[in-house]
C-alpha cells in the first residue's frame, strides 16, 4: 500500500519517469503512480507543472517537485537516512554524476527522439549515437 503523501505523476513509456521510479525503489519507498495520458494533458499536470507542462511530477505531501534529475536529488536528500545513497557523498564525485545525468538528458534523449519519431533524421541520429559512444568510451 502506497503512502498517501508520495505520488508520482507520469507515463509508463517515459524514461524520465522510470528514473524517478528507480530512485524511489532504491530508497524502499511506497508511492502511488498516477498515470498521465498527455493527450490531452490533464488538469493535474497543467496545474502542477505550469512552466514546462511535462512529466514526471512528484508530490510529497503538499510539496510539488518537477524535472526527473531534480526529483531524484530531492529523494536522495530527504530520505538520506536510508542505507543506500543515490548520489556520491563526495562533492567532486557528485558533480561528475550530475554532469553525466545532464549529458544523457541532452544527447541520448535527442538521439531517441530523432531515431524513433523522425525517420528522415536517421543519419543524424546515427551520427549522434556515434558521438555519444566515442565520448564515453574512455570511461568504460
Amino acid at each position: 500500500m502506497a503512502q498517501r503523501d508520495l505520488r508520482l505523476l507520469g507515463a509508463w513509456f517515459s524514461p524520465f519517469v522510470l528514473r524517478v521510479q528507480i530512485a524511489l525503489n532504491l530508497k524502499g519507498l511506497d508511492y502511488e503512480v498516477v498515470e498521465e495520458t498527455l493527450n490531452p494533458k490533464s488538469e493535474l499536470l497543467l496545474k502542477s507543472n505550469p512552466v514546462h507542462k511535462k512529466i514526471p511530477v512528484f508530490f510529497h505531501g503538499d510539496k510539488v517537485i518537477c524535472e526527473s534529475a531534480i526529483i531524484v536529488e530531492y529523494i536522495d536528500e530527504v530520505w538520506s537516512n536510508n542505507a543506500l545513497s543515490i548520489l556520491p557523498q563526495n562533492a567532486y564525485d557528485r558533480a561528475n554524476a550530475r554532469f553525466w545525468v545532464s549529458y544523457i538528458d541532452d544527447k541520448v534523449f535527442i538521439f531517441l527522439c530523432l531515431h524513433s519519431f523522425f525517420n528522415f533524421a536517421y543519419s543524424y541520429s546515427y551520427y549522434l549515437m556515434l558521438e555519444i559512444i566515442y565520448s564515453i568510451q574512455p570511461l568504460l
